[in-house]
């Protein structure tokens, strides 16, 4: 999507403040014994107050408010009767529709008592969104993003999931361009002032990819890999980047 229009802005910033507080409420609420279904149950209940529809529902009949995934199950997860332990790097991914328009954000959440290598992780691919978020401003190339994200996780010894993608937003839940979280040197493609998109990092402590399980939704890597993601909504300005969902 590409706006035109402070009125645009404006719903976008709406519906992206909903979801920043959406997941900030649901990590706040994370502990041990808790289900997944309980945390949903508790997204959902935040999103109905604020008069916003989940997206992913709405979207693409997903079987729960918001996605929910513990560990190696690093995206998609759906939320039921699978029990938040110590230890459990958990996942959120809250997306939602209001009055037209849609934001996407997500995070990795750790959950008490953490380990050094969890909180590495989590910390470089915070670094790694904040970098490229920095790095967006109209006229500069698409590929600014991938390059971005891949250079900071190889710094620090890192691999990307590659074939999990950032993507347009606002009109819809999904839609173009897909940018990859990687350098493509044949993209010659630019951002243009006023585009509205996700930026999504996956970084791994060696996973390049991943898999979908059984259930049709819930993305894997093998258990031996920890990954953490984080994800903003965002437009393109002349400027630099508007963050709606912070």
């Amino acid at each position: 999507m590409t706006i035109g229009t402070q009125q645009e802005l404006d719903r976008l910033l709406a519906v992206g403040s909903v979801v920043g507080k959406t997941l900030r409420a649901m990590g706040a609420l994370l502990e041990p014994g808790m289900t997944t279904r309980e945390l949903d149950d508790a997204g959902a209940k935040l999103l109905e107050d604020a008069g916003a529809e989940s997206a992913p529902m709405v979207s693409v009949g997903f079987p729960g408010a918001t996605c929910i995934s513990i560990n190696n199950q690093i995206a998609h997860g759906i939320p039921g009767e699978q029990e938040v332990e110590a230890g459990d790097l958990v996942n959120i991914d809250v997306s939602a529709r209001k009055d037209g328009f849609f934001a996407d954000s997500g995070a990795t959440f750790m959950v008490p008592p953490t380990t050094e290598g969890q909180k590495a992780l989590c910390r470089t691919t915070r670094k790694a969104l904040s970098r490229s978020i920095n790095a967006v401003r109209a006229g500069v190339p698409l590929n600014i993003i991938g390059r971005t994200i891949e250079r900071v996780a190889r710094q620090r010894g890192y691999t990307v999931i590659r074939n999990l993608h950032s993507h347009g937003v606002g009109s819809n839940l999904h839609e173009e361009p897909s940018i990859p979280p990687y350098l493509d040197r044949q993209d010659r493609r630019t951002l243009h002032e006023g585009l509205v998109f996700t930026i999504e990092p996956f970084l791994s402590t060696g996973a390049e990819w991943a898999e979908q399980s059984d259930d049709g939704w819930t993305l894997m890597t093998p258990p031996a890999f920890m990954t953490a993601q984080y994800e903003h909504s965002l437009v393109v300005t002349r400027r630099g980047a508007i963050v709606l969902t912070r």
